[in-house]
This record gives C-alpha cells, sequence and structure tokens, in this order.
C-alpha cells in the first residue's frame, strides 16, 4: 500500500492495531559487519524485526508508523530494546550502528543523556538514513553535533543511492558511509561502478571516514571491494542478520 493512498477510519484503526502490538513485541535482529580486509568483526547492525503477519517486514513497520504519525514511538522502542542488547553484550561485541529515521533526529529524548541509549553511546554509531528528503532541514547538522557530543558516532547510509547526504553534512559531521546496495552488487562485473567506488573510498580516506559496503553477496564483490579501498564489508556473505548473538565470539 502507497503512503500516499487515502485510508479509511477502519483501515486507520486496523492498522494503529497492528503498528500498538509491533512495538510492544519489537525485537531487533543484529548483522554482523567485518574488517574487509581481515573478516574480523568490527560489530553489528541493529534491523527491526516484527513477529506480527500484519506487518511483516521494516518497510511495513516504518511505512505504518509514518501514517500513523507515530515515527518517534517506533525509534524510542528500537533505541531502548537495542541498548538494553548492548549494555548486556561485553565490548569484544564490538560497536553497534543503528538506524534513525529523519524524524528521529527531532525526538528531544535521543540527545537526552538519561535515555537508555545515551548511556553506551560510545558503542554505538547512529545510521542516519533518508526515506525522506533531508533537504531544508537546517538544524540538522545541530543535532549531530548534539549527539556526537555524547559520544555517539554517524554514519551516512546508502551514499550512491540517490540522495544527496553529503550534501547535507560534511565530513566534519560523519564517521562513516555505507555505500548503497545498487553499488555493490555485481561489482565485479562493472568498471563504471568501480570507478565511482574507487573516487569515494579515496575522498573519504582523506577525510578518515570510514567506507562500508552494503549487502556483499559474493566472495567476488568482496575481493573488488577490498582492492577498491572499502574498510569494512556487511552482507549475507558474512552472515545474515539474526538474534543476539548467533554469531561465536
Amino acid at each position: 500500500m502507497s503512503t500516499d493512498e487515502p485510508i479509511q477510519a477502519g483501515e486507520l484503526s486496523e492498522l494503529e492495531a497492528k503498528l500498538t502490538r509491533c512495538i510492544a513485541g519489537i525485537a531487533m535482529h543484529f548483522q554482523p559487519i567485518v574488517h574487509a580486509s581481515t573478516r574480523a568483526r568490527f560489530g553489528y547492525e541493529a534491523l527491526l524485526r516484527s513477529s506480527d503477519k500484519g506487518l511483516p517486514h521494516p518497510g511495513a513497520i516504518l511505512d505504518a508508523a509514518e501514517r500513523l504519525e507515530r515515527v518517534p514511538s517506533l525509534g524510542r522502542a528500537v533505541r531502548a530494546n537495542s541498548a538494553k542488547v548492548i549494555a548486556a553484550a561485553p565490548p569484544e561485541r564490538g560497536v553497534c550502528f543503528i538506524n534513525l529515521h529523519l524524524l528521529d533526529l527531532f525526538d528531544k529524548q535521543l540527545t537526552s543523556p538519561f535515555a537508555p541509549l545515551s548511556k553506551v553511546a560510545s558503542r554505538v554509531i547512529l545510521e542516519i538514513t533518508e526515506r525522506t528528503s533531508l533537504e531544508g532541514q537546517l538544524d540538522l547538522r545541530y543535532r549531530v553535533a548534539e549527539l556526537r557530543e555524547l559520544g555517539f558516532r554517524i554514519a551516512i547510509d546508502d551514499l550512491g543511492g540517490g540522495h544527496a547526504r553529503m550534501g547535507t553534512f560534511t565530513p566534519l559531521d560523519t564517521d562513516f558511509v555505507k555505500l548503497d546496495m545498487s553499488l555493490v552488487r555485481d561489482v565485479d562485473k562493472h568498471p563504471m561502478k568501480q570507478r565511482l567506488i574507487k573516487s569515494v573510498t579515496d575522498l573519504c580516506r582523506q577525510q578518515h571516514i570510514g567506507i562500508i559496503g552494503e549487502g556483499v553477496e559474493t566472495e567476488a564483490e568482496a575481493r573488488v571491494l577490498v582492492d577498491l579501498g572499502c574498510d569494512l564489508l556487511q552482507g549475507y556473505l558474512i552472515a545474515k542478520p539474526g538474534p543476539p548473538f548467533i554469531d561465536q565470539l
């Protein structure tokens, strides 16, 4: 169902019930992220999951939250659940990337030093993902500065996926960038993709920004990404997402 389509009162009530159940029973799965050259664990990305068949995947959950204007409630549940896992995990598990919707950046709880996630900020990388345009959001960089003062690091998601995120944030705002899956897929077969990724990795290396190749599915893709200067890899080749923590230390 498109988020642009009108929604009837009965559908609205049903969707509200589904989302409420989803938030109450929220679960996070964790996908390993590894150093590109050694495959040693660097950390994980926390990924939203739901057992509610009415909202069977993260896209459906986020669509519902946007329609019902409950993105902040969903974001708080995600962060609280993730914080609990991170706090209980040994340091050897590394850092955890947690996705932020644009609206999450304006939730006052996000920058509260008393919020559950703030207490483990040194082990968290906040991954800014863009489902709506970042253009015109003049306060974003100030919010990001507040988060960095709390000890969080920042990642920009889906670089090369058609959005101008690096036009919104400068290298001073950003610690990591993730290459969009569309660039990574079959990169070993596409010289144009390779040239683009090489230009990005060269620029980021000059600015001391880490590069993550996301959605890696084959050894051939991984080898090319390593050769092009990617620092970290994530994808089904490394491991599928799972409950914390099914991969061994």
